[in-house]
């Protein structure tokens, strides 16, 4: 290779271009690499989840027969269980007239003040422009 002050104004920005283009490769590959290793951490940390959420099943059900057993010291034990339902029942009912409540109050999904507030601003520039033409 020539000397580097020899080299002609086309050498150099035909080595800059490889060089660029090679440095644009590397970070690419660079990108793949980093997005594989959060990829698999994303898996494992999903599979976390549904793990502890299986398992919270199962300390769940445990809790059910736990309480049902307990009750069932007092009365029958499928009165005991009848019991337990209809307090899993309520507690559902109410979760799920929360969960309609903060849905209907998240709908239309649009930002209807953000919106408003633009229409405001519109036709106040609308008025402007026209009193500015009288």
């Amino acid at each position: 290779m020539a000397d580097r002050d020899d080299r002609s104004v086309a050498e150099l920005v035909k080595q800059l271009s490889e060089q660029s283009s090679e440095l644009a490769r590397k970070e690419v590959e660079l990108a793949k690499a980093e997005m594989t290793v959060k990829a698999k951490r994303f898996g494992v940390g999903a599979g976390a989840f549904g793990a502890a959420g299986l398992l919270g099943m199962f300390a769940f059900g445990a809790l059910t027969a736990g309480l049902i057993l307990l009750l069932a010291t007092a009365v029958d034990a499928w009165v005991a269980a009848v019991i337990v339902a209809a307090v899993y029942a309520a507690v559902a009912g109410i979760l799920a007239l929360v969960g309609k409540r903060q849905v209907d109050e998240a709908t239309p999904p649009v930002p209807e003040q953000a919106i408003e507030s633009t229409k405001a601003d519109v036709e106040e520039a609308k008025e402007r422009v026209q009193e500015a033409r009288r």
